[in-house]
């Protein structure tokens, strides 16, 4: 039980870590209408849309920074995205951490979900998002579950071209929604409850 209480996680340094490029990888929606309208068209005939988002963890100088995907100058992302139909969240989540960060020279990598971390709901066809389901709503259009993603202690991402992968240090994102949105800027508080463990063993 005391293992659970104290949940320890294993930071390794930003260093640790190689970047490369591969091709682009595409949103399925030309636009946010468009987005919205399948959602909607969706809805009426598989239901609530289920999504998962993964969290990686590394530390500059011992201070815990998520890695995030920008698109242009000012839009961040989790890695992840949309679950098929009667798909496993863990596989799925797996999947899309493969498309979005895996190599691309056919070496698998196994990832290690650790843990759920939050969980949002977009109660309708519109852009807000909340961390619990409203009284009146019955029927959420969304659900997104956050997992915690435990970094091996070295690693290669591929990134692709239209994207960046940076490093946000979690006093940047804390309070930050105006820059990060509500979830990104929710981690600082949802991470709040682990234990760190900031491993500095050099890069050979």
């Amino acid at each position: 039980m005391s293992n659970m209480i104290n949940r320890r996680i294993n930071l390794y340094p930003l260093s640790n870590y190689t970047f490369g490029t591969k091709e682009p990888l595409f949103e399925r929606d030309p636009s946010v209408e468009a987005r919205f309208q399948r959602l909607r068209d969706e809805f009426e005939k598989i239901g609530q849309r289920r999504s998962v988002e993964g969290v990686l963890l590394v530390h500059e100088h011992n201070l815990p920074h998520v890695l995030l995907l920008q698109l242009g100058t000012a839009f961040f992302k989790l890695p992840g995205g949309e679950l098929n139909p009667g798909e496993d969240e863990i596989e799925g989540l797996k999947r899309h951490l493969t498309e979005t960060l895996g190599r691309n020279d056919g070496q698998a990598m196994d990832w290690d979900i650790e843990d759920t971390i939050g969980n949002w709901y977009r109660p309708n066809f519109e852009p807000p998002q909340y961390p619990y389901i409203s009284p009146h709503i019955t029927k959420p259009k969304e659900h997104k579950r956050l997992f915690l993603v435990q970094l091996p202690d070295k690693a290669f991402f591929a990134v692709p071209k239209n994207y960046k992968l940076v490093a946000a240090p979690l006093f940047e994102l804390y309070d930050n929604s105006q820059g990060y949105g509500p979830i990104i800027s929710s981690l600082p508080q949802a991470l709040s409850r682990f234990n760190f463990l900031y491993m500095n063993q050099p890069e050979k």
